[in-house]
């Protein structure tokens, strides 16, 4: 669910004060990334789609790796955007990430 609200707010509240006071934005600052913010929503609009398609599949090996797949894809996401934008994110995006491939593994 984290991925499909972080696609409504890139993608579509990005320059609005919801969008600009979860990301500590300025409106200048919103208005010239506007465009690079939706690209980043979509990503996570396929996350949310393969997370959610994974789920769908139910159990068996190809859903496990479909899975297991998505999931390390939001793990890997979530390192490089915690290098490159913001340490926190490795809690708000991978460790979630993480935990779901251990609890997959442990089901």
């Amino acid at each position: 669910m984290l991925h499909a609200c972080f696609l409504v707010l890139e993608m579509f509240l990005w320059d609005k004060p919801t969008g600009r006071r979860a990301f500590g934005m300025t409106r200048e600052m919103a208005a010239a990334t506007k465009a690079l913010a939706a690209n980043q929503g979509l990503y996570n609009g396929f996350l949310c789609a393969g997370l959610l398609w994974g789920l769908y599949l139910g159990t068996g090996p190809a859903a496990t790796q479909f899975k297991v797949f998505f999931l390390l894809c939001v793990v890997v996401a979530g390192i490089c955007e915690a290098a490159t934008v913001h340490q926190k994110i490795l809690f708000v995006q991978a460790l979630p990430a993480v935990i779901a491939l251990a609890l997959l593994y442990l089901a």
